[in-house]
Formats: C-alpha cells, sequence, structure tokens
C-alpha cells in the first residue's frame, strides 16, 4: 500500500487533530482515514451547534 497523496502541512493537521502519529497517518488505509475525518467533521458541527446556542439562547 502507497502513503496517501496529501501534503505534509495537511499530514501534520490532520494527524494532531486526529490524535495519531504521523506515521500511522500516512499509512492508514483510505477508507479509514475518510471514516475518521467524518466523525471529526460530524463531532465539530455538534459542537460548533451547541457554541451558537449558548450564544444566542431562544428564550
Amino acid at each position: 500500500m502507497k502513503p496517501l497523496q496529501i501534503s505534509p502541512d495537511t499530514a501534520v493537521k490532520l494527524a494532531a487533530k486526529l490524535k495519531v502519529p504521523i506515521e500511522h497517518l500516512m499509512h492508514m488505509p483510505q477508507h479509514i482515514l475518510l471514516q475518521k475525518i467524518a466523525e471529526l467533521a460530524k463531532e465539530e458541527a455538534g459542537h460548533n451547534n451547541t457554541e451558537k446556542n449558548q450564544d444566542h439562547p431562544s428564550s
């Protein structure tokens, strides 16, 4: 399996966000990486919605 075709800057940022060593990230199967990115996006979207609700209460 060949390493992922992503820039070094992107690899460093993804490794930090996913909390995995960069070596693991570069050799991670693409379908698993995409799944982890989707989970991260879902988590961040939920976090952003929570912040918006706290900033603008509906009552």
